[in-house]
């Protein structure tokens, strides 16, 4: 069997016109997306859609914008595919929240949720890590104290708190999505993080567990 392309040369490849280099790097980054989409999606929507439909449509999306990628080489190719992913997200929600609120007065600012980390989802899934029957008998307390913890951080904080810990971004990727420096992104997530870690010491068994 041959070897699998490297990822450097289904770039090239992509770059060159070869479709199927994209499909491959799309595969590559599929599990990676669909846990974002699944973060990022609203709540109230997570019973009406699935992220494997919403990466459907990213897939298609992306496959038009090809050009788009090749024409910016800034971005590396997992940065550009998930701002292609959070604007499908972004229209989702707008599809769905126009069809319910036409009062414009009343809609979510989906330009703000798009890099702004859901402070409940996060306390949500932090506080699901948890296993031991002690632990969820105060889940509720516990996912209060943890919003607010997270709410209490500075904005920017949070988000590299959220890209690192649920989208499993490298610190160059986070770097590179939030436009700061690596170290810049480094000293916040040790900053947020420590934060938190005040708020989950709290939990007996945390950290050990997890």
């Amino acid at each position: 069997m041959p070897e699998p392309d490297s990822k450097a040369d289904l770039i090239r490849k992509l770059r060159n016109g070869d479709d199927e280099a994209f499909a491959a790097l799309f595969s590559r980054h599929r599990e990676q997306l669909r846990k974002m989409l699944q973060f990022r999606m609203d709540r109230r929507l997570q019973t009406r859609e699935d992220p494997s439909d919403v990466l459907q449509e990213v897939y298609i999306d992306a496959l038009k914008r090809i050009p788009h990628f090749i024409k910016k080489d800034e971005l590396s190719f997992y940065v550009w595919l998930r701002q292609v992913a959070i604007q499908c997200l972004t229209d989702l929600h707008r599809r769905h929240f126009n069809a319910e609120k036409r009062d414009i007065r009343q809609e979510v600012s989906l330009n703000n949720r798009r890099n702004a980390s859901n402070s409940t989802s996060m306390a949500i899934q932090l506080v699901a890590q948890m296993a031991s029957p002690s632990q969820m008998m105060m889940e509720a307390e516990l996912v209060s104290q943890i919003e607010t913890a997270l709410e209490s951080m500075d904005e920017l904080d949070r988000e590299v708190l959220a890209v690192r810990h649920f989208e499993d971004l490298r610190n160059s990727e986070v770097a590179e999505v939030l436009g700061i420096s690596e170290a810049a992104a480094s000293n916040r997530y040790v900053r947020a993080l420590s934060r938190l870690r005040e708020v989950l010491q709290r939990a007996p068994g945390f950290f050990e567990q997890n």
